[in-house]
């Protein structure tokens, strides 16, 4: 079937200066028809230079599905999420 596509698996290394902010990351990966398999939260680092003037930071490792052919829109729409 030429319209079936072909997932593969990513692994997603991240951090986020607050943990409500998930949710949003997981409604980005399922608006590209993908699915978070497995999460690992690595929790509150201290940072070894402030980013954006913050000194900590939660840390996340994820395994997530993306269909092939919208890793690069994913990729993009995760840059212009960055706050």
């Amino acid at each position: 079937n030429p319209n079936t596509f072909m997932n593969t698996t990513y692994e997603l290394i991240f951090l986020l200066h607050k943990e409500a902010m998930i949710q949003t990351l997981k409604d980005i990966i399922t608006s590209f028809d993908g699915k978070v398999v497995k999460e690992e939260a690595w929790g509150e680092k201290t940072l070894a230079y402030p980013i954006r003037k913050k000194n900590t930071a939660f840390f996340f490792e994820w395994k997530i599905t993306l269909p092939t052919e919208s890793l690069n829109d994913f990729k993009k729409k995760l840059s212009f999420e960055d706050d």
